[in-house]
């Protein structure tokens, strides 16, 4: 199966989208003449994978490196380079060209930035006086489709970098890709944006519009309805919870990279010993599209009917005689059975990581510490998980869950188990809880928790949850309803207004505009309704600003089928995933050093 997704069936037509960006890359390739080698930052590999196939770069006379700092080996005359615009990049890009002008070497040399140059890179170039042997361009990849119901703005640090760094930079990216999506949709009428972030994109967005504007008359009636901006630091319980769903279980245990999974062969079933094998995960996977989203215990079950389902087909097949039609039908039947191996293989892999007692026994104590029922006993098993030297990355998550969720901990309490995390692990995690205090992930109690009040007024708990029939989002967790989907959840219903007093109670400031320039016959009177005179569901953009996680995401496909048609966005690698809230909170984000984690360490 293609890694790059099957976009027919999206609620928005995104396949223009993708092939402009591809066609802006093959323009690129082609005013550069003659064989060239192209030199791609790690992390642009895999949002290039979902845009372009690697054979269209080959028919362009393309040599393919990935940027690091060894020196790159070509025979090329013409070297480009592709990448983000951060600082070590250029290090590397001025090691390259140093190395080759030591050598002798005459060669061209040509930079895209992704997705915009800027003025501090261009200043590293200059520093090291290479600046006047390159040519400097753009390359304006702001949004790549993972799959038919969601793009990535591909802002992996964008977190880190808003809430430890002080860098609110990434807010522009995102808003110009929201208007870049305006400019192919229309002008989103309705804005709903929860925390600082969310409401300076806002802003922005605003006044791209009056600087850039998208005319209104032109595009008719907007595509979407109502966008709806939310910072990640709204809600960073859910992200510290273990994901239940089937796509959010193979990211919690094998993370998903744009789309795909990279597994040893042995356990998709291939023997070939150390060969590792790249597994795509969308919507292009009929079977994965059914079953992405159900809670993991349905999951098995569902694999498990389906298989013996094609084994009884088989044998009235074998036993009896059959009409060319039923023929044909089970012949049918027979081209799904790759994808059937493929996602039993993959099942019976996590199976051997959610029976676990160790997994298990975090999965209670998340509950107890959403649930606010024992501090002592959540306080000891945090305790007792340090003492034993359990990771640290299953560590820090339960203790920023337990410290969220009580507004921090008695300052006691709070040093004693810094204190104990540095004995326990080493004191070169020292930077890695400074950040975390400085997110506001873990920190010492200086006010009452606002957490039972929050969790009762929206529900956030729902006592004996249906997973096989579910009829509320918590089945995504198995009981607990993710706050930042409440929100939406709220916001699509009714609006800000009815739970004015709940959003005072959560990090940052809220606001609810409606954009100029709509009459009130070409705009939504509500979210729960159709459009005023028009015959189709309103469609609304939900954007997460620091990245969202798989759970969530399938909540919102769950959301989207009860009440509106609802497209999601993120801001991270997520979905890529996602991932990169989790598993990069502690490499890229906290615990890693460096200044850009190629390699994070675990």
């Amino acid at each position: 199966m293609a890694q790059i997704p099957n976009l027919d069936n999206s609620p928005l037509n995104l396949t223009p989208l993708r092939d402009q960006s591809q066609k802006e890359l093959i323009n690129i390739l082609k005013n550069i003449r003659g064989k060239k080698c192209l030199v791609i930052d790690p992390k642009l590999g895999g949002s290039l994978s979902l845009i372009v196939h690697t054979s269209l770069l080959k028919e362009h006379g393309v040599e393919l490196r990935h940027l690091s700092a060894d020196p790159i080996q070509t025979e090329c005359a013409k070297v480009i380079y592709l990448v983000r615009s951060q600082i070590n990049l250029m290090k590397f890009i001025c090691s390259h060209i140093h190395n080759d002008v030591s050598k002798g070497l005459q060669r061209e040399y040509f930079v895209y930035f992704v997705p915009r140059r800027t003025i501090v890179c261009e200043k590293v170039l200059e520093d090291e006086n290479v600046h006047h042997l390159m040519t400097i361009g753009e390359y304006p990849l702001y949004v790549v489709p993972l799959d038919e119901d969601v793009l990535s703005f591909e802002i992996d640090l964008a977190y880190k970098e808003c809430q430890v760094d002080g860098d609110m930079s990434s807010l522009w990216h995102i808003a110009k890709a929201i208007h870049k999506l305006e400019s192919s949709f229309g002008v989103i009428p309705n804005v709903r944006a929860k925390g600082k972030a969310s409401v300076r994109i806002a802003d922005i967005l605003n006044r791209m519009q009056v600087e850039e504007p998208v005319n209104l008359s032109d595009m008719g009636v907007p595509e979407i309805n109502t966008l709806i901006l939310l910072d990640r630091e709204v809600d960073m319980v859910t992200p510290m919870c273990s994901q239940l769903t089937y796509e959010g279980l193979v990211d919690e245990f094998l993370r998903v990279n744009n789309g795909s999974v990279e597994l040893e062969a042995s356990i998709m079933g291939v023997q070939q010993e150390g060969k590792k094998i790249k597994v795509p995960l969308n919507s292009s996977d009929k079977l994965f599209k059914e079953i992405r989203d159900l809670n993991f215990e349905v999951v098995v079950q569902v694999l498990r009917q389906k298989a013996t389902s094609m084994k009884q087909d088989y044998t009235d097949m074998t036993t009896t005689t059959q009409t060319v039609s039923e023929l044909k039908d089970f012949v049918k039947k027979l081209n799904s059975l790759p994808e059937m191996t493929r996602h039993i293989n993959l099942a019976q892999h996590l199976s051997t990581f959610t029976s676990k007692p160790s997994f298990l026994g975090r999965l209670d104590m998340e509950h107890t510490i959403v649930e606010a029922q024992s501090y002592d006993i959540c306080f000891e098993y945090i305790e007792e998980m340090i003492h034993k030297q359990e990771p640290i990355f299953h560590v820090l998550r339960l203790l920023i869950l337990f410290s969220i969720t009580n507004s921090g901990l008695p300052k006691k309490h709070f040093d004693y188990l810094r204190r104990e995390l540095l004995h326990s692990y080493g004191f070169e995690h020292m930077a890695t809880l400074n950040n975390l205090e400085k997110a506001g992930l873990l920190k010492k109690q200086e006010s009452k928790s606002n957490w039972m009040t929050i969790k009762r007024a929206l529900q956030l708990v729902v006592d004996d949850t249906d997973t096989a029939n579910p009829n509320d989002i918590a089945y995504v967790f198995s009981g607990y309803a993710p706050l930042s989907i409440r929100l939406v959840q709220h916001a699509v219903r009714s609006g800000w207004r009815p739970i004015e007093e709940i959003l005072k109670l959560l990090p940052g400031p809220h606001s609810e505009t409606k954009r100029s320039g709509f009459s009130s016959s070409a705009s939504f009177d509500s979210l729960t309704g159709a459009a005023a005179n028009m015959d189709r569901r309103s469609l609304v953009l939900v954007v997460f600003v620091g990245g969202v996680t798989f759970a969530e995401i399938s909540a919102l496909r769950f959301l989207s089928a009860q009440v509106c048609l609802v497209l999601h966005y993120n801001t991270a690698c997520i979905l890529t995933g996602t991932r990169a809230l989790i598993t990069r909170l502690w490499t890229c984000m906290f615990t890693c050093t460096h200044t850009e984690c190629l390699n994070p360490c675990r």
